[in-house]
């Protein structure tokens, strides 16, 4: 069993060593449920989603690169979905290790990245209002695409770093990423929980803050603006705390409170948390996408050229229906006596 010799030795004394995973849940049909409904509303939601923000890339409008980059990670984890619904059916893991360590790598990969895409578009709309001129070079396109491409290269490393090749396959009792916690894998979650969440969350509330501070201060906003600007800024702290927060957060519990055996309460708390980060992906098409003004706009724009597609294909079609109905009527007046 790939646990630590302190694990082994308990659950020998104990001799209850299958426990040490809880046993399947009736719950987990619900998750498989969720999990699908994620899948279906989140594949057509981020191609759409990634076609707005390549308007908006080709507008010269740095906020459309980490939009395209965050829908592109989006779309790689729902991917990953699949395997993942597979493994809760099966209550085992199918695949072998290397298919296991593929999947946990694209699951925290996903994680990171979001998480400092998101930050790269707080700290962007911070210098966009409160410094507007200071630091507007800094708001280049160029500037956008070297941090996305910087924001994958960290997710990488860091999981390279954090993610115990060792530690996240059971191969006796086929588990994937739910294995219990080595002593290294208990010092990556706490590094996980402090460098990948706790950090750039303090650096989206600042600037958030920031922001608020300074459109309240701000006489030449209109209200209606000031509206549209607050409710989005509480979106985007929402989506962050939200679906990232507690995955987190049960990250330093496990290191905690994680016992063997009869850790069913931990587990079904872990699971949930998981799930509510696969909410993300639902979460930034709706939030930057239709909630934002320039994503509304370019979401706008796009279903107007579909909506005249459709129209001129339909047009087409009613003008060949029409054609086909007048010919055949001039025939068989063609074909009448005299």
């Amino acid at each position: 069993m790939n646990v630590t010799d302190s694990w082994i030795s308990f659950s020998t004394q104990s001799n209850e060593s299958k426990d040490c995973y809880p046993p399947a849940h009736p719950e987990r049909k619900i998750f498989v449920a969720l999990h699908l409904t994620v899948i279906l509303i989140g594949i057509p939601s981020n191609i759409f989603f990634l076609f707005v923000s390549y308007r908006l890339i080709r507008q010269k409008n740095e906020l459309g690169v980490y939009l395209f980059n965050l829908a592109l990670s989006d779309l790689l984890f729902i991917t990953c979905l699949p395997v993942w619904i597979e493994f809760a059916l099966n209550d085992q893991w199918l695949h072998g290790e290397a298919a296991c360590t593929v999947c946990v790598f694209l699951l925290f990969t996903y994680f990171y990245t979001s998480i400092v895409l998101l930050s790269c578009i707080a700290v962007d709309r911070y210098l966009a209002i409160v410094h507007p001129l200071k630091f507007s070079t800094f708001r280049k396109r160029r500037i956008a695409l070297s941090l996305s491409v910087a924001a994958w290269i960290f997710a990488l490393v860091f999981n390279a770093i954090t993610v115990d090749l060792n530690g996240v396959y059971d191969e006796e009792n086929k588990v994937c990423l739910d294995v219990y916690l080595s002593h290294k894998q208990k010092w990556a979650n706490v590094t996980r929980f402090v460098v990948g969440f706790l950090i750039p969350a303090l650096v989206v509330g600042f600037c958030y803050w920031r922001i608020c501070s300074d459109i309240k201060n701000n006489q030449t906003l209109r209200s209606m603006e000031l509206q549209h600007v607050f409710k989005l800024l509480v979106c985007v702290l929402l989506t962050l705390y939200l679906c990232f927060g507690p995955v987190h957060i049960m990250m330093v519990l496990k290191v905690l409170l994680e016992s063997c055996p009869h850790p069913s309460w931990l587990f079904f708390a872990y699971k949930t948390s998981v799930f509510l980060a696969t909410l993300n992906c639902l979460a930034d098409p709706l939030l930057y996408g239709f909630t934002s003004r320039t994503g509304k706009d370019s979401a706008s724009g796009m279903l107007l050229i579909l909506r005249r597609a459709w129209r001129k294909e339909t047009q087409t079609e009613t003008v060949q229906h029409n054609e086909h109905i007048n010919g055949t009527a001039m025939l068989s007046n063609d074909k009448s006596p005299i």
